[in-house]
């Protein structure tokens, strides 16, 4: 199998993704752009083809002296305003197409004019076109930290980059400096110049800044070292990381607050050694004073860019919503913002959100974050959605008990206040509208009732008993009566009607994220289900066949352990089973949809309906797709059965004619051959034909790994006695003479268990391709190890080795990657082996040896220890 850099033969293939690497620095001044210049003249005097496109010197010596020696590209000047402006010529760089280009200045925003606002959007076009980009940045631009640095400096930053711009790139480099030793550079003019010193180092350069700085930058790149250690853990199978992941919730009440939040819990994720940013807002059915859609669609797009994820939940209880949410996605932190109620509210209700929450966090951790909003809000106390039962219980209560208090305060203050009959009725009709806000208009009426009775026996003469021989007092009682209903019965549907908009405002609100996700594509059916799931506050949820019996707490793979028919039928479900109340939506003709949990209000299914109608669409893309998918393989077969024929009309033509034309010109009589030439043509023959039936096995091999129909016979294999007889059955001049191949540790490592010709094939196959790639003077080795159960043979060569994006391509079949020999094989080599490593239990994976050049990675089964005793006494 071919490999190698690009060249001629690689023409016409899509460009690989280029490189960024990014020198980080804490402030200015600390020596990103000389850093960033000196790693172009590295890579210069190295052979490679380096241009800078745009370098900010600020008139430092020092740093302009670093551009001697390199190519400098002229700036685009872009005129606005009467003011030109120098910004980087991405068109001259794409034109230019340098293998690496250095940029200064990641955060900077273009001057109008240009194709992109920002200049990380230019890199990032730069990077697609396969350009390797080296940048820089300084730690206050990164969008999640903005706010904590205006904190520390007093200076906003207007130009910033996504964190997940930076995260994506290949390398960061900490460029770092104490702060006493920047202070000691500004002080002598190597940053500023001198009319700047003086107002920097008592302003933006202070100690106390500076440490700040460094160590947001050290934290911040301390946990993009821990994210590459897990992966690299996780990529050589070392060993689970016992360590508990952080998740942290963001509480979002709509306010503008919110953005502070959010930048605060992405703060504690970064920090953390992996974690997740939920930021969650809960839609009460009864409306959130300061919610703003607008808003909450700009936190949305906070959230995501800073690498988390937003939920929308509709709850009356707010702090239990807000709890439930957090308990189900296993959250270790819940950030939440100080309240904004003023002291009228504070008074009125002493507990707010906060507050009950943190009560009932339980084991989660509560951040309380204090922002420049807190104390000023307005209060709005508005109703429930419903009169839930507390409430229809103590509305009759009120309507007893406060007409009987307020008569009681009447009959005291009445002379002292000289409170006339008039007064006291309209303070008794203020109660009813009191009862009929807490229990509705049943509540009212007995309320009426009441103070009607209390009018007549307490207020009106004869005071002390009940008078119903006037007409005029029989009348004025009724109307009293009637108009006390009637208000509250204006009143009670008044608050009814404001509820049902502030339910249909929320589940507008719900149904509005959902739609948003579902254009961006990001809502596949397990996704859809969970979503469901979470916003209705249901346990289990279910989307199966119609005509389904199972039972609702069943899973999937539960049913298809068990074997039952309408396994086959399940589509996904999503929460812990439980044996609540059960919900059944139908989900198109032959879907339906069940919920599991509490029961729902009418008022809820109607949401749960437009859910529904989401879901049928999702379904019908994943059969769609399940019905692409099944295509697919009939597609890779016709593409390899083209790519066969191409490879046999020219690859296999080459050892026949050889073979041909050696044997035809023996047999020929018209030619007298010499035995020196007779010799010749008989290895030609010979090697033409070996050659031959090399490739013929590697097609017969890829055809059975395809097809399934390889037979494998496992064993104990001594390495030491595999590696010589690969290297016999290789072609041209023997790689294990002296110098061209080097074993290491190959008697001491453990026997693996393979199929010896198999894995002959494999070390062959391999140990040709890395003879074939190393430049004179550097022996190919070959080592092995033990690692755990296993047994890792490593094959390193030196020679230009594969760009990370090449490195899966390179095991496609009939792919050279570039080479322009295309007389050395059908481009199997390396797809066969790995096929047949993997058929043996094993993994085969490239690795970059350090120095230049790529390292093949076999790890297969170590054999068992009492198998090693068997062949150690049998020797």
């Amino acid at each position: 199998m071919g490999r190698g850099s690009e060249g001629p033969a690689a023409v016409g293939r899509p460009p690989r993704a280029g490189r960024l690497k990014v020198f980080l620095g804490a402030a200015p001044g600390v020596g990103k752009t000389y850093r960033m210049l000196d790693e172009g003249r590295r890579r210069t005097a190295r052979g490679t083809d380096v241009v800078v496109a745009f370098a900010e010197c600020h008139g430092r010596p020092a740093t302009e002296a670093m551009l001697a020696g390199l190519t400098v590209l002229p700036r685009a000047v872009r005129a606005h305003r009467g003011t030109e402006f120098a910004e980087l010529d991405l068109d001259l760089v794409l034109e230019r197409r340098p293998e690496v280009v250095l940029i200064d200045e990641l955060a900077h925003t273009n001057a109008p004019g240009c194709r992109h606002t920002k200049r990380w959007q230019d890199i990032e076009e730069l990077l697609g076109a396969g350009i390797d980009v080296v940048a820089t940045l300084n730690i206050q631009h990164l969008e999640s930290l903005t706010d904590v640095v205006e904190k520390i400096t007093g200076v906003p930053q207007y130009e910033t980059v996504p964190d997940e711009v930076v995260r994506r790139a290949d390398q960061i480099e900490l460029v770092d400096l104490p702060a006493e030793g920047l202070r000691r550079r500004m002080a002598h003019g190597n940053i500023y110049p001198p009319e700047k010193v003086d107002a920097a180092l008592s302003h933006y350069f202070r100690l106390g800044n500076l440490s700040a700085l460094r160590e947001l930058a050290l934290l911040w790149v301390a946990g993009r070292v821990d994210e590459a250690l897990r992966k690299y853990r996780h990529e050589h199978d070392i060993g689970p990381v016992w360590e508990t992941r952080e998740r942290v919730v963001v509480a979002l009440s709509g306010g503008p607050e919110g953005t502070t939040l959010i930048r605060r819990a992405a703060r504690i994720v970064n920090r953390s050694s992996a974690g997740d940013l939920l930021a969650v807002h809960i839609t009460r059915s009864d409306g959130l004073a300061g919610s703003s859609p607008a808003v909450l669609a700009d936190q949305r797009r906070l959230t995501e860019s800073l690498g988390g994820t937003h939920h929308a939940v509709v709850g009356d209880d707010v702090p239990a919503a807000l709890l439930d949410f957090a308990r189900a996605q296993n959250a270790t932190q819940l950030v939440v913002g100080a309240s904004r109620r003023g002291r009228l509210g504070r008074l009125l209700a002493p507990r707010g959100v906060g507050e009950t929450v943190v009560e009932l966090s339980g084991d989660i951790d509560v951040h309380t974050v204090g922002h420049e909003y807190a104390g000023q809000g307005r209060i709005w106390v508005a109703p429930g959605s419903g009169l839930p039962r507390t409430r229809r219980v103590a509305g009759p209560i009120a309507g007893l008990v406060l007409p009987v208090l307020l008569t009681l305060v009447l009959r005291g203050v009445s002379a002292p206040l000289s409170l006339n009959l008039t007064s006291e009725a309209l303070l008794l009709l203020l109660t009813v509208l009191g009862v009929a806000c807490i229990g509705g208009v049943v509540s009212a009426l007995l309320a009426s009732i009441t103070t009607s009775l209390l009018l007549n026996y307490y207020f009106i003469p004869p005071i002390g008993q009940f008078t119903f021989a006037e007409a005029n007092i029989v009348v004025a009682q009724a109307a009293f009566t009637t108009v006390a209903v009637t208000v509250a019965a204006i009143v009670d549907r008044s608050l009814r009607l404001g509820r049902r908009a502030a339910r249909a405002t929320a589940e507008a609100e719900t149904l509005s994220s959902l739609a948003a996700g579902i254009l961006r594509g990001d809502r596949a059916v397990p996704d859809l289900l969970e979503r469901t799931r979470e916003t209705f506050g249901m346990d289990h949820i279910e989307l199966r066949a119609r005509g389904d019996a199972p039972e609702p707490w069943q899973s999937t793979e539960e049913r298809a352990a068990a074997g039952t028919a309408r396994a086959a039928q399940a589509v996904g479900t999503a929460g812990e089973p439980g044996a609540d109340h059960r919900t059944e939506v139908a989900i198109g003709d032959d879907s339906v949809l069940v919920l599991t949990g509490r029961r729902l209000p009418a008022s809820e299914h109607r949401v749960l309906t437009a859910f529904a109608a989401h879901l049928t669409a999702a379904v019908e893309r994943a059969r769609l797709a399940e019905a692409a998918a099944e295509i697919e393989p009939v597609k890779a077969a016709n593409r390899m059965r083209t790519a066969l024929l191409a490879a046999v009309g020219h690859d296999l033509r080459t050892p026949l004619a050889g073979s041909w034309a050696a044997i035809s010109s023996l047999r020929s009589r018209e030619v007298d051959f010499s035995p020196e030439d007779r010799e010749e043509l008989l290895a030609t023959a010979e090697e033409s034909l070996a050659k031959l039936s090399r490739l013929v096995d590697n097609l017969l091999d890829m055809s059975r790994l395809q097809a399934g129909a390889l037979t494998l016979h496992l064993e104990p294999v001594a390495l030491t006695d595999v590696l010589p007889a690969a290297l016999d059955t290789l072609p041209g001049s023997p790689p294990q003479a002296p110098g061209r191949v080097l074993a290491q540790g190959l008697d001491i490592a453990p026997d693996v268990l393979a199929d010896p010709p198999l894995l002959e094939r494999v070390i062959a196959n391999l140990v040709s391709n890395a003879v074939r790639h190393s430049p004179a003077g550097h022996p190919v080795t070959i080592g092995a190890s033990a690692l755990a159960d296993r047994v890792e043979v490593r094959i390193t060569d030196r020679g230009p080795g594969l760009q990370l994006p090449d490195r899966e391509r390179a095991f496609e079949p009939f792919q050279r990657l570039g080479d322009t020999d295309n007389t050395t094989g059908l481009g199997l080599g390396l797809a066969l082996s790995r096929g047949l490593t993997e058929a043996m239990g094993g993994t085969l994976t490239p690795e970059e040896t350090p120095g230049g050049g790529l390292t093949m990675v076999v790890a297969l089964p170590a054999a068992p220890p009492t198998r090693l005793r068997g062949r150690a006494s049998a020797r």
